[in-house]
C-alpha cells in the first residue's frame, strides 16, 4: 500500500525508517529530477546525459543495496544527491578518457595551445578536491554534497545531517575556504 506524503511525513517524524521501493521513487521522482536538473545546469549540455538518466542511474546505484534504510526524507535526498554526483563524475571521467586518445595519433603538447578548463575537468577537479577534503574532514564533504550538489538550504542540510544550523553554517564556510584554496590558481 502506497503511503501518502502526509502519512509518510508523519511516519518520518515518528521515527520510522524509509526503505527503497518503487513507491518511494514514485513519490519523490519530481524532487529527484529537480536535484538532477540543478546539477545538470552546472554542466555543458550533453547528448548522452540528461536529468532522467541521472535519476535512474542514481536509483540503480542506491538499489544495489536492498537493505539500505534512510532515517527520513532529508537523509534519502542527501544520499540520492551523492549518488547523482557519482554518476556525473563517472560520466565526466569517461568523456575525459575519450579525449585522451582512445587510439588517436598522439601529438606533442608543446606544439598546440592548451584549452581552458572544460566543465568535465572542473567536475573531476571538484571531485578530487572533495576526496582530499573527505580525508581531512569527512563531515565537511557531506555538507558540500548537500549544499552544492543537492542544492539543499542550510536548514535542510542541518536536518539531513543531524547538526545544528550554526554548525552547518560554520562548516560550510570552512569547506568553501578549503575548496577555494585547493582549486585556486597554482603559482
Amino acid at each position: 500500500m502506497a503511503r501518502t506524503p502526509d502519512k509518510q511525513a508523519s511516519e518520518d517524524r515518528n521515527g520510522y525508517e524509509l526503505s527503497l521501493s518503487e513507491e518511494l521513487l514514485a513519490e519523490t521522482y519530481d524532487v529527484l529530477r529537480r536535484i538532477a536538473s540543478r546539477q545538470m545546469n552546472r554542466q555543458r549540455p550533453s547528448a548522452t546525459l540528461n536529468t532522467t538518466m541521472i535519476v535512474h542511474e542514481a536509483w540503480l546505484k542506491l538499489s544495489n543495496d536492498s537493505d539500505r534504510r534512510f532515517a527520513d526524507q532529508d537523509h534519502y535526498f542527501a544520499t540520492a544527491s551523492r549518488a547523482m554526483r557519482q554518476v556525473l563524475v563517472d560520466h565526466a571521467r569517461r568523456k575525459l578518457a575519450e579525449k585522451r586518445g582512445a587510439g588517436a595519433a598522439h601529438l606533442n603538447i608543446d606544439d598546440h595551445p592548451v584549452p581552458d578548463r572544460t566543465p568535465e575537468t572542473q567536475l573531476v577537479d571538484i571531485d578530487t578536491a572533495l576526496a582530499a577534503l573527505a580525508e581531512k574532514a569527512p563531515e565537511l564533504e557531506r555538507i558540500v554534497e548537500c549544499r552544492f550538489f543537492a542544492g539543499l538550504t542550510v536548514d535542510e542540510t542541518a536536518r539531513a545531517l543531524g547538526r545544528s544550523v550554526r554548525t552547518v553554517e560554520r562548516d560550510w564556510a570552512r569547506a568553501r575556504a578549503y575548496l577555494a584554496d585547493y582549486l585556486g590558481p597554482r603559482t
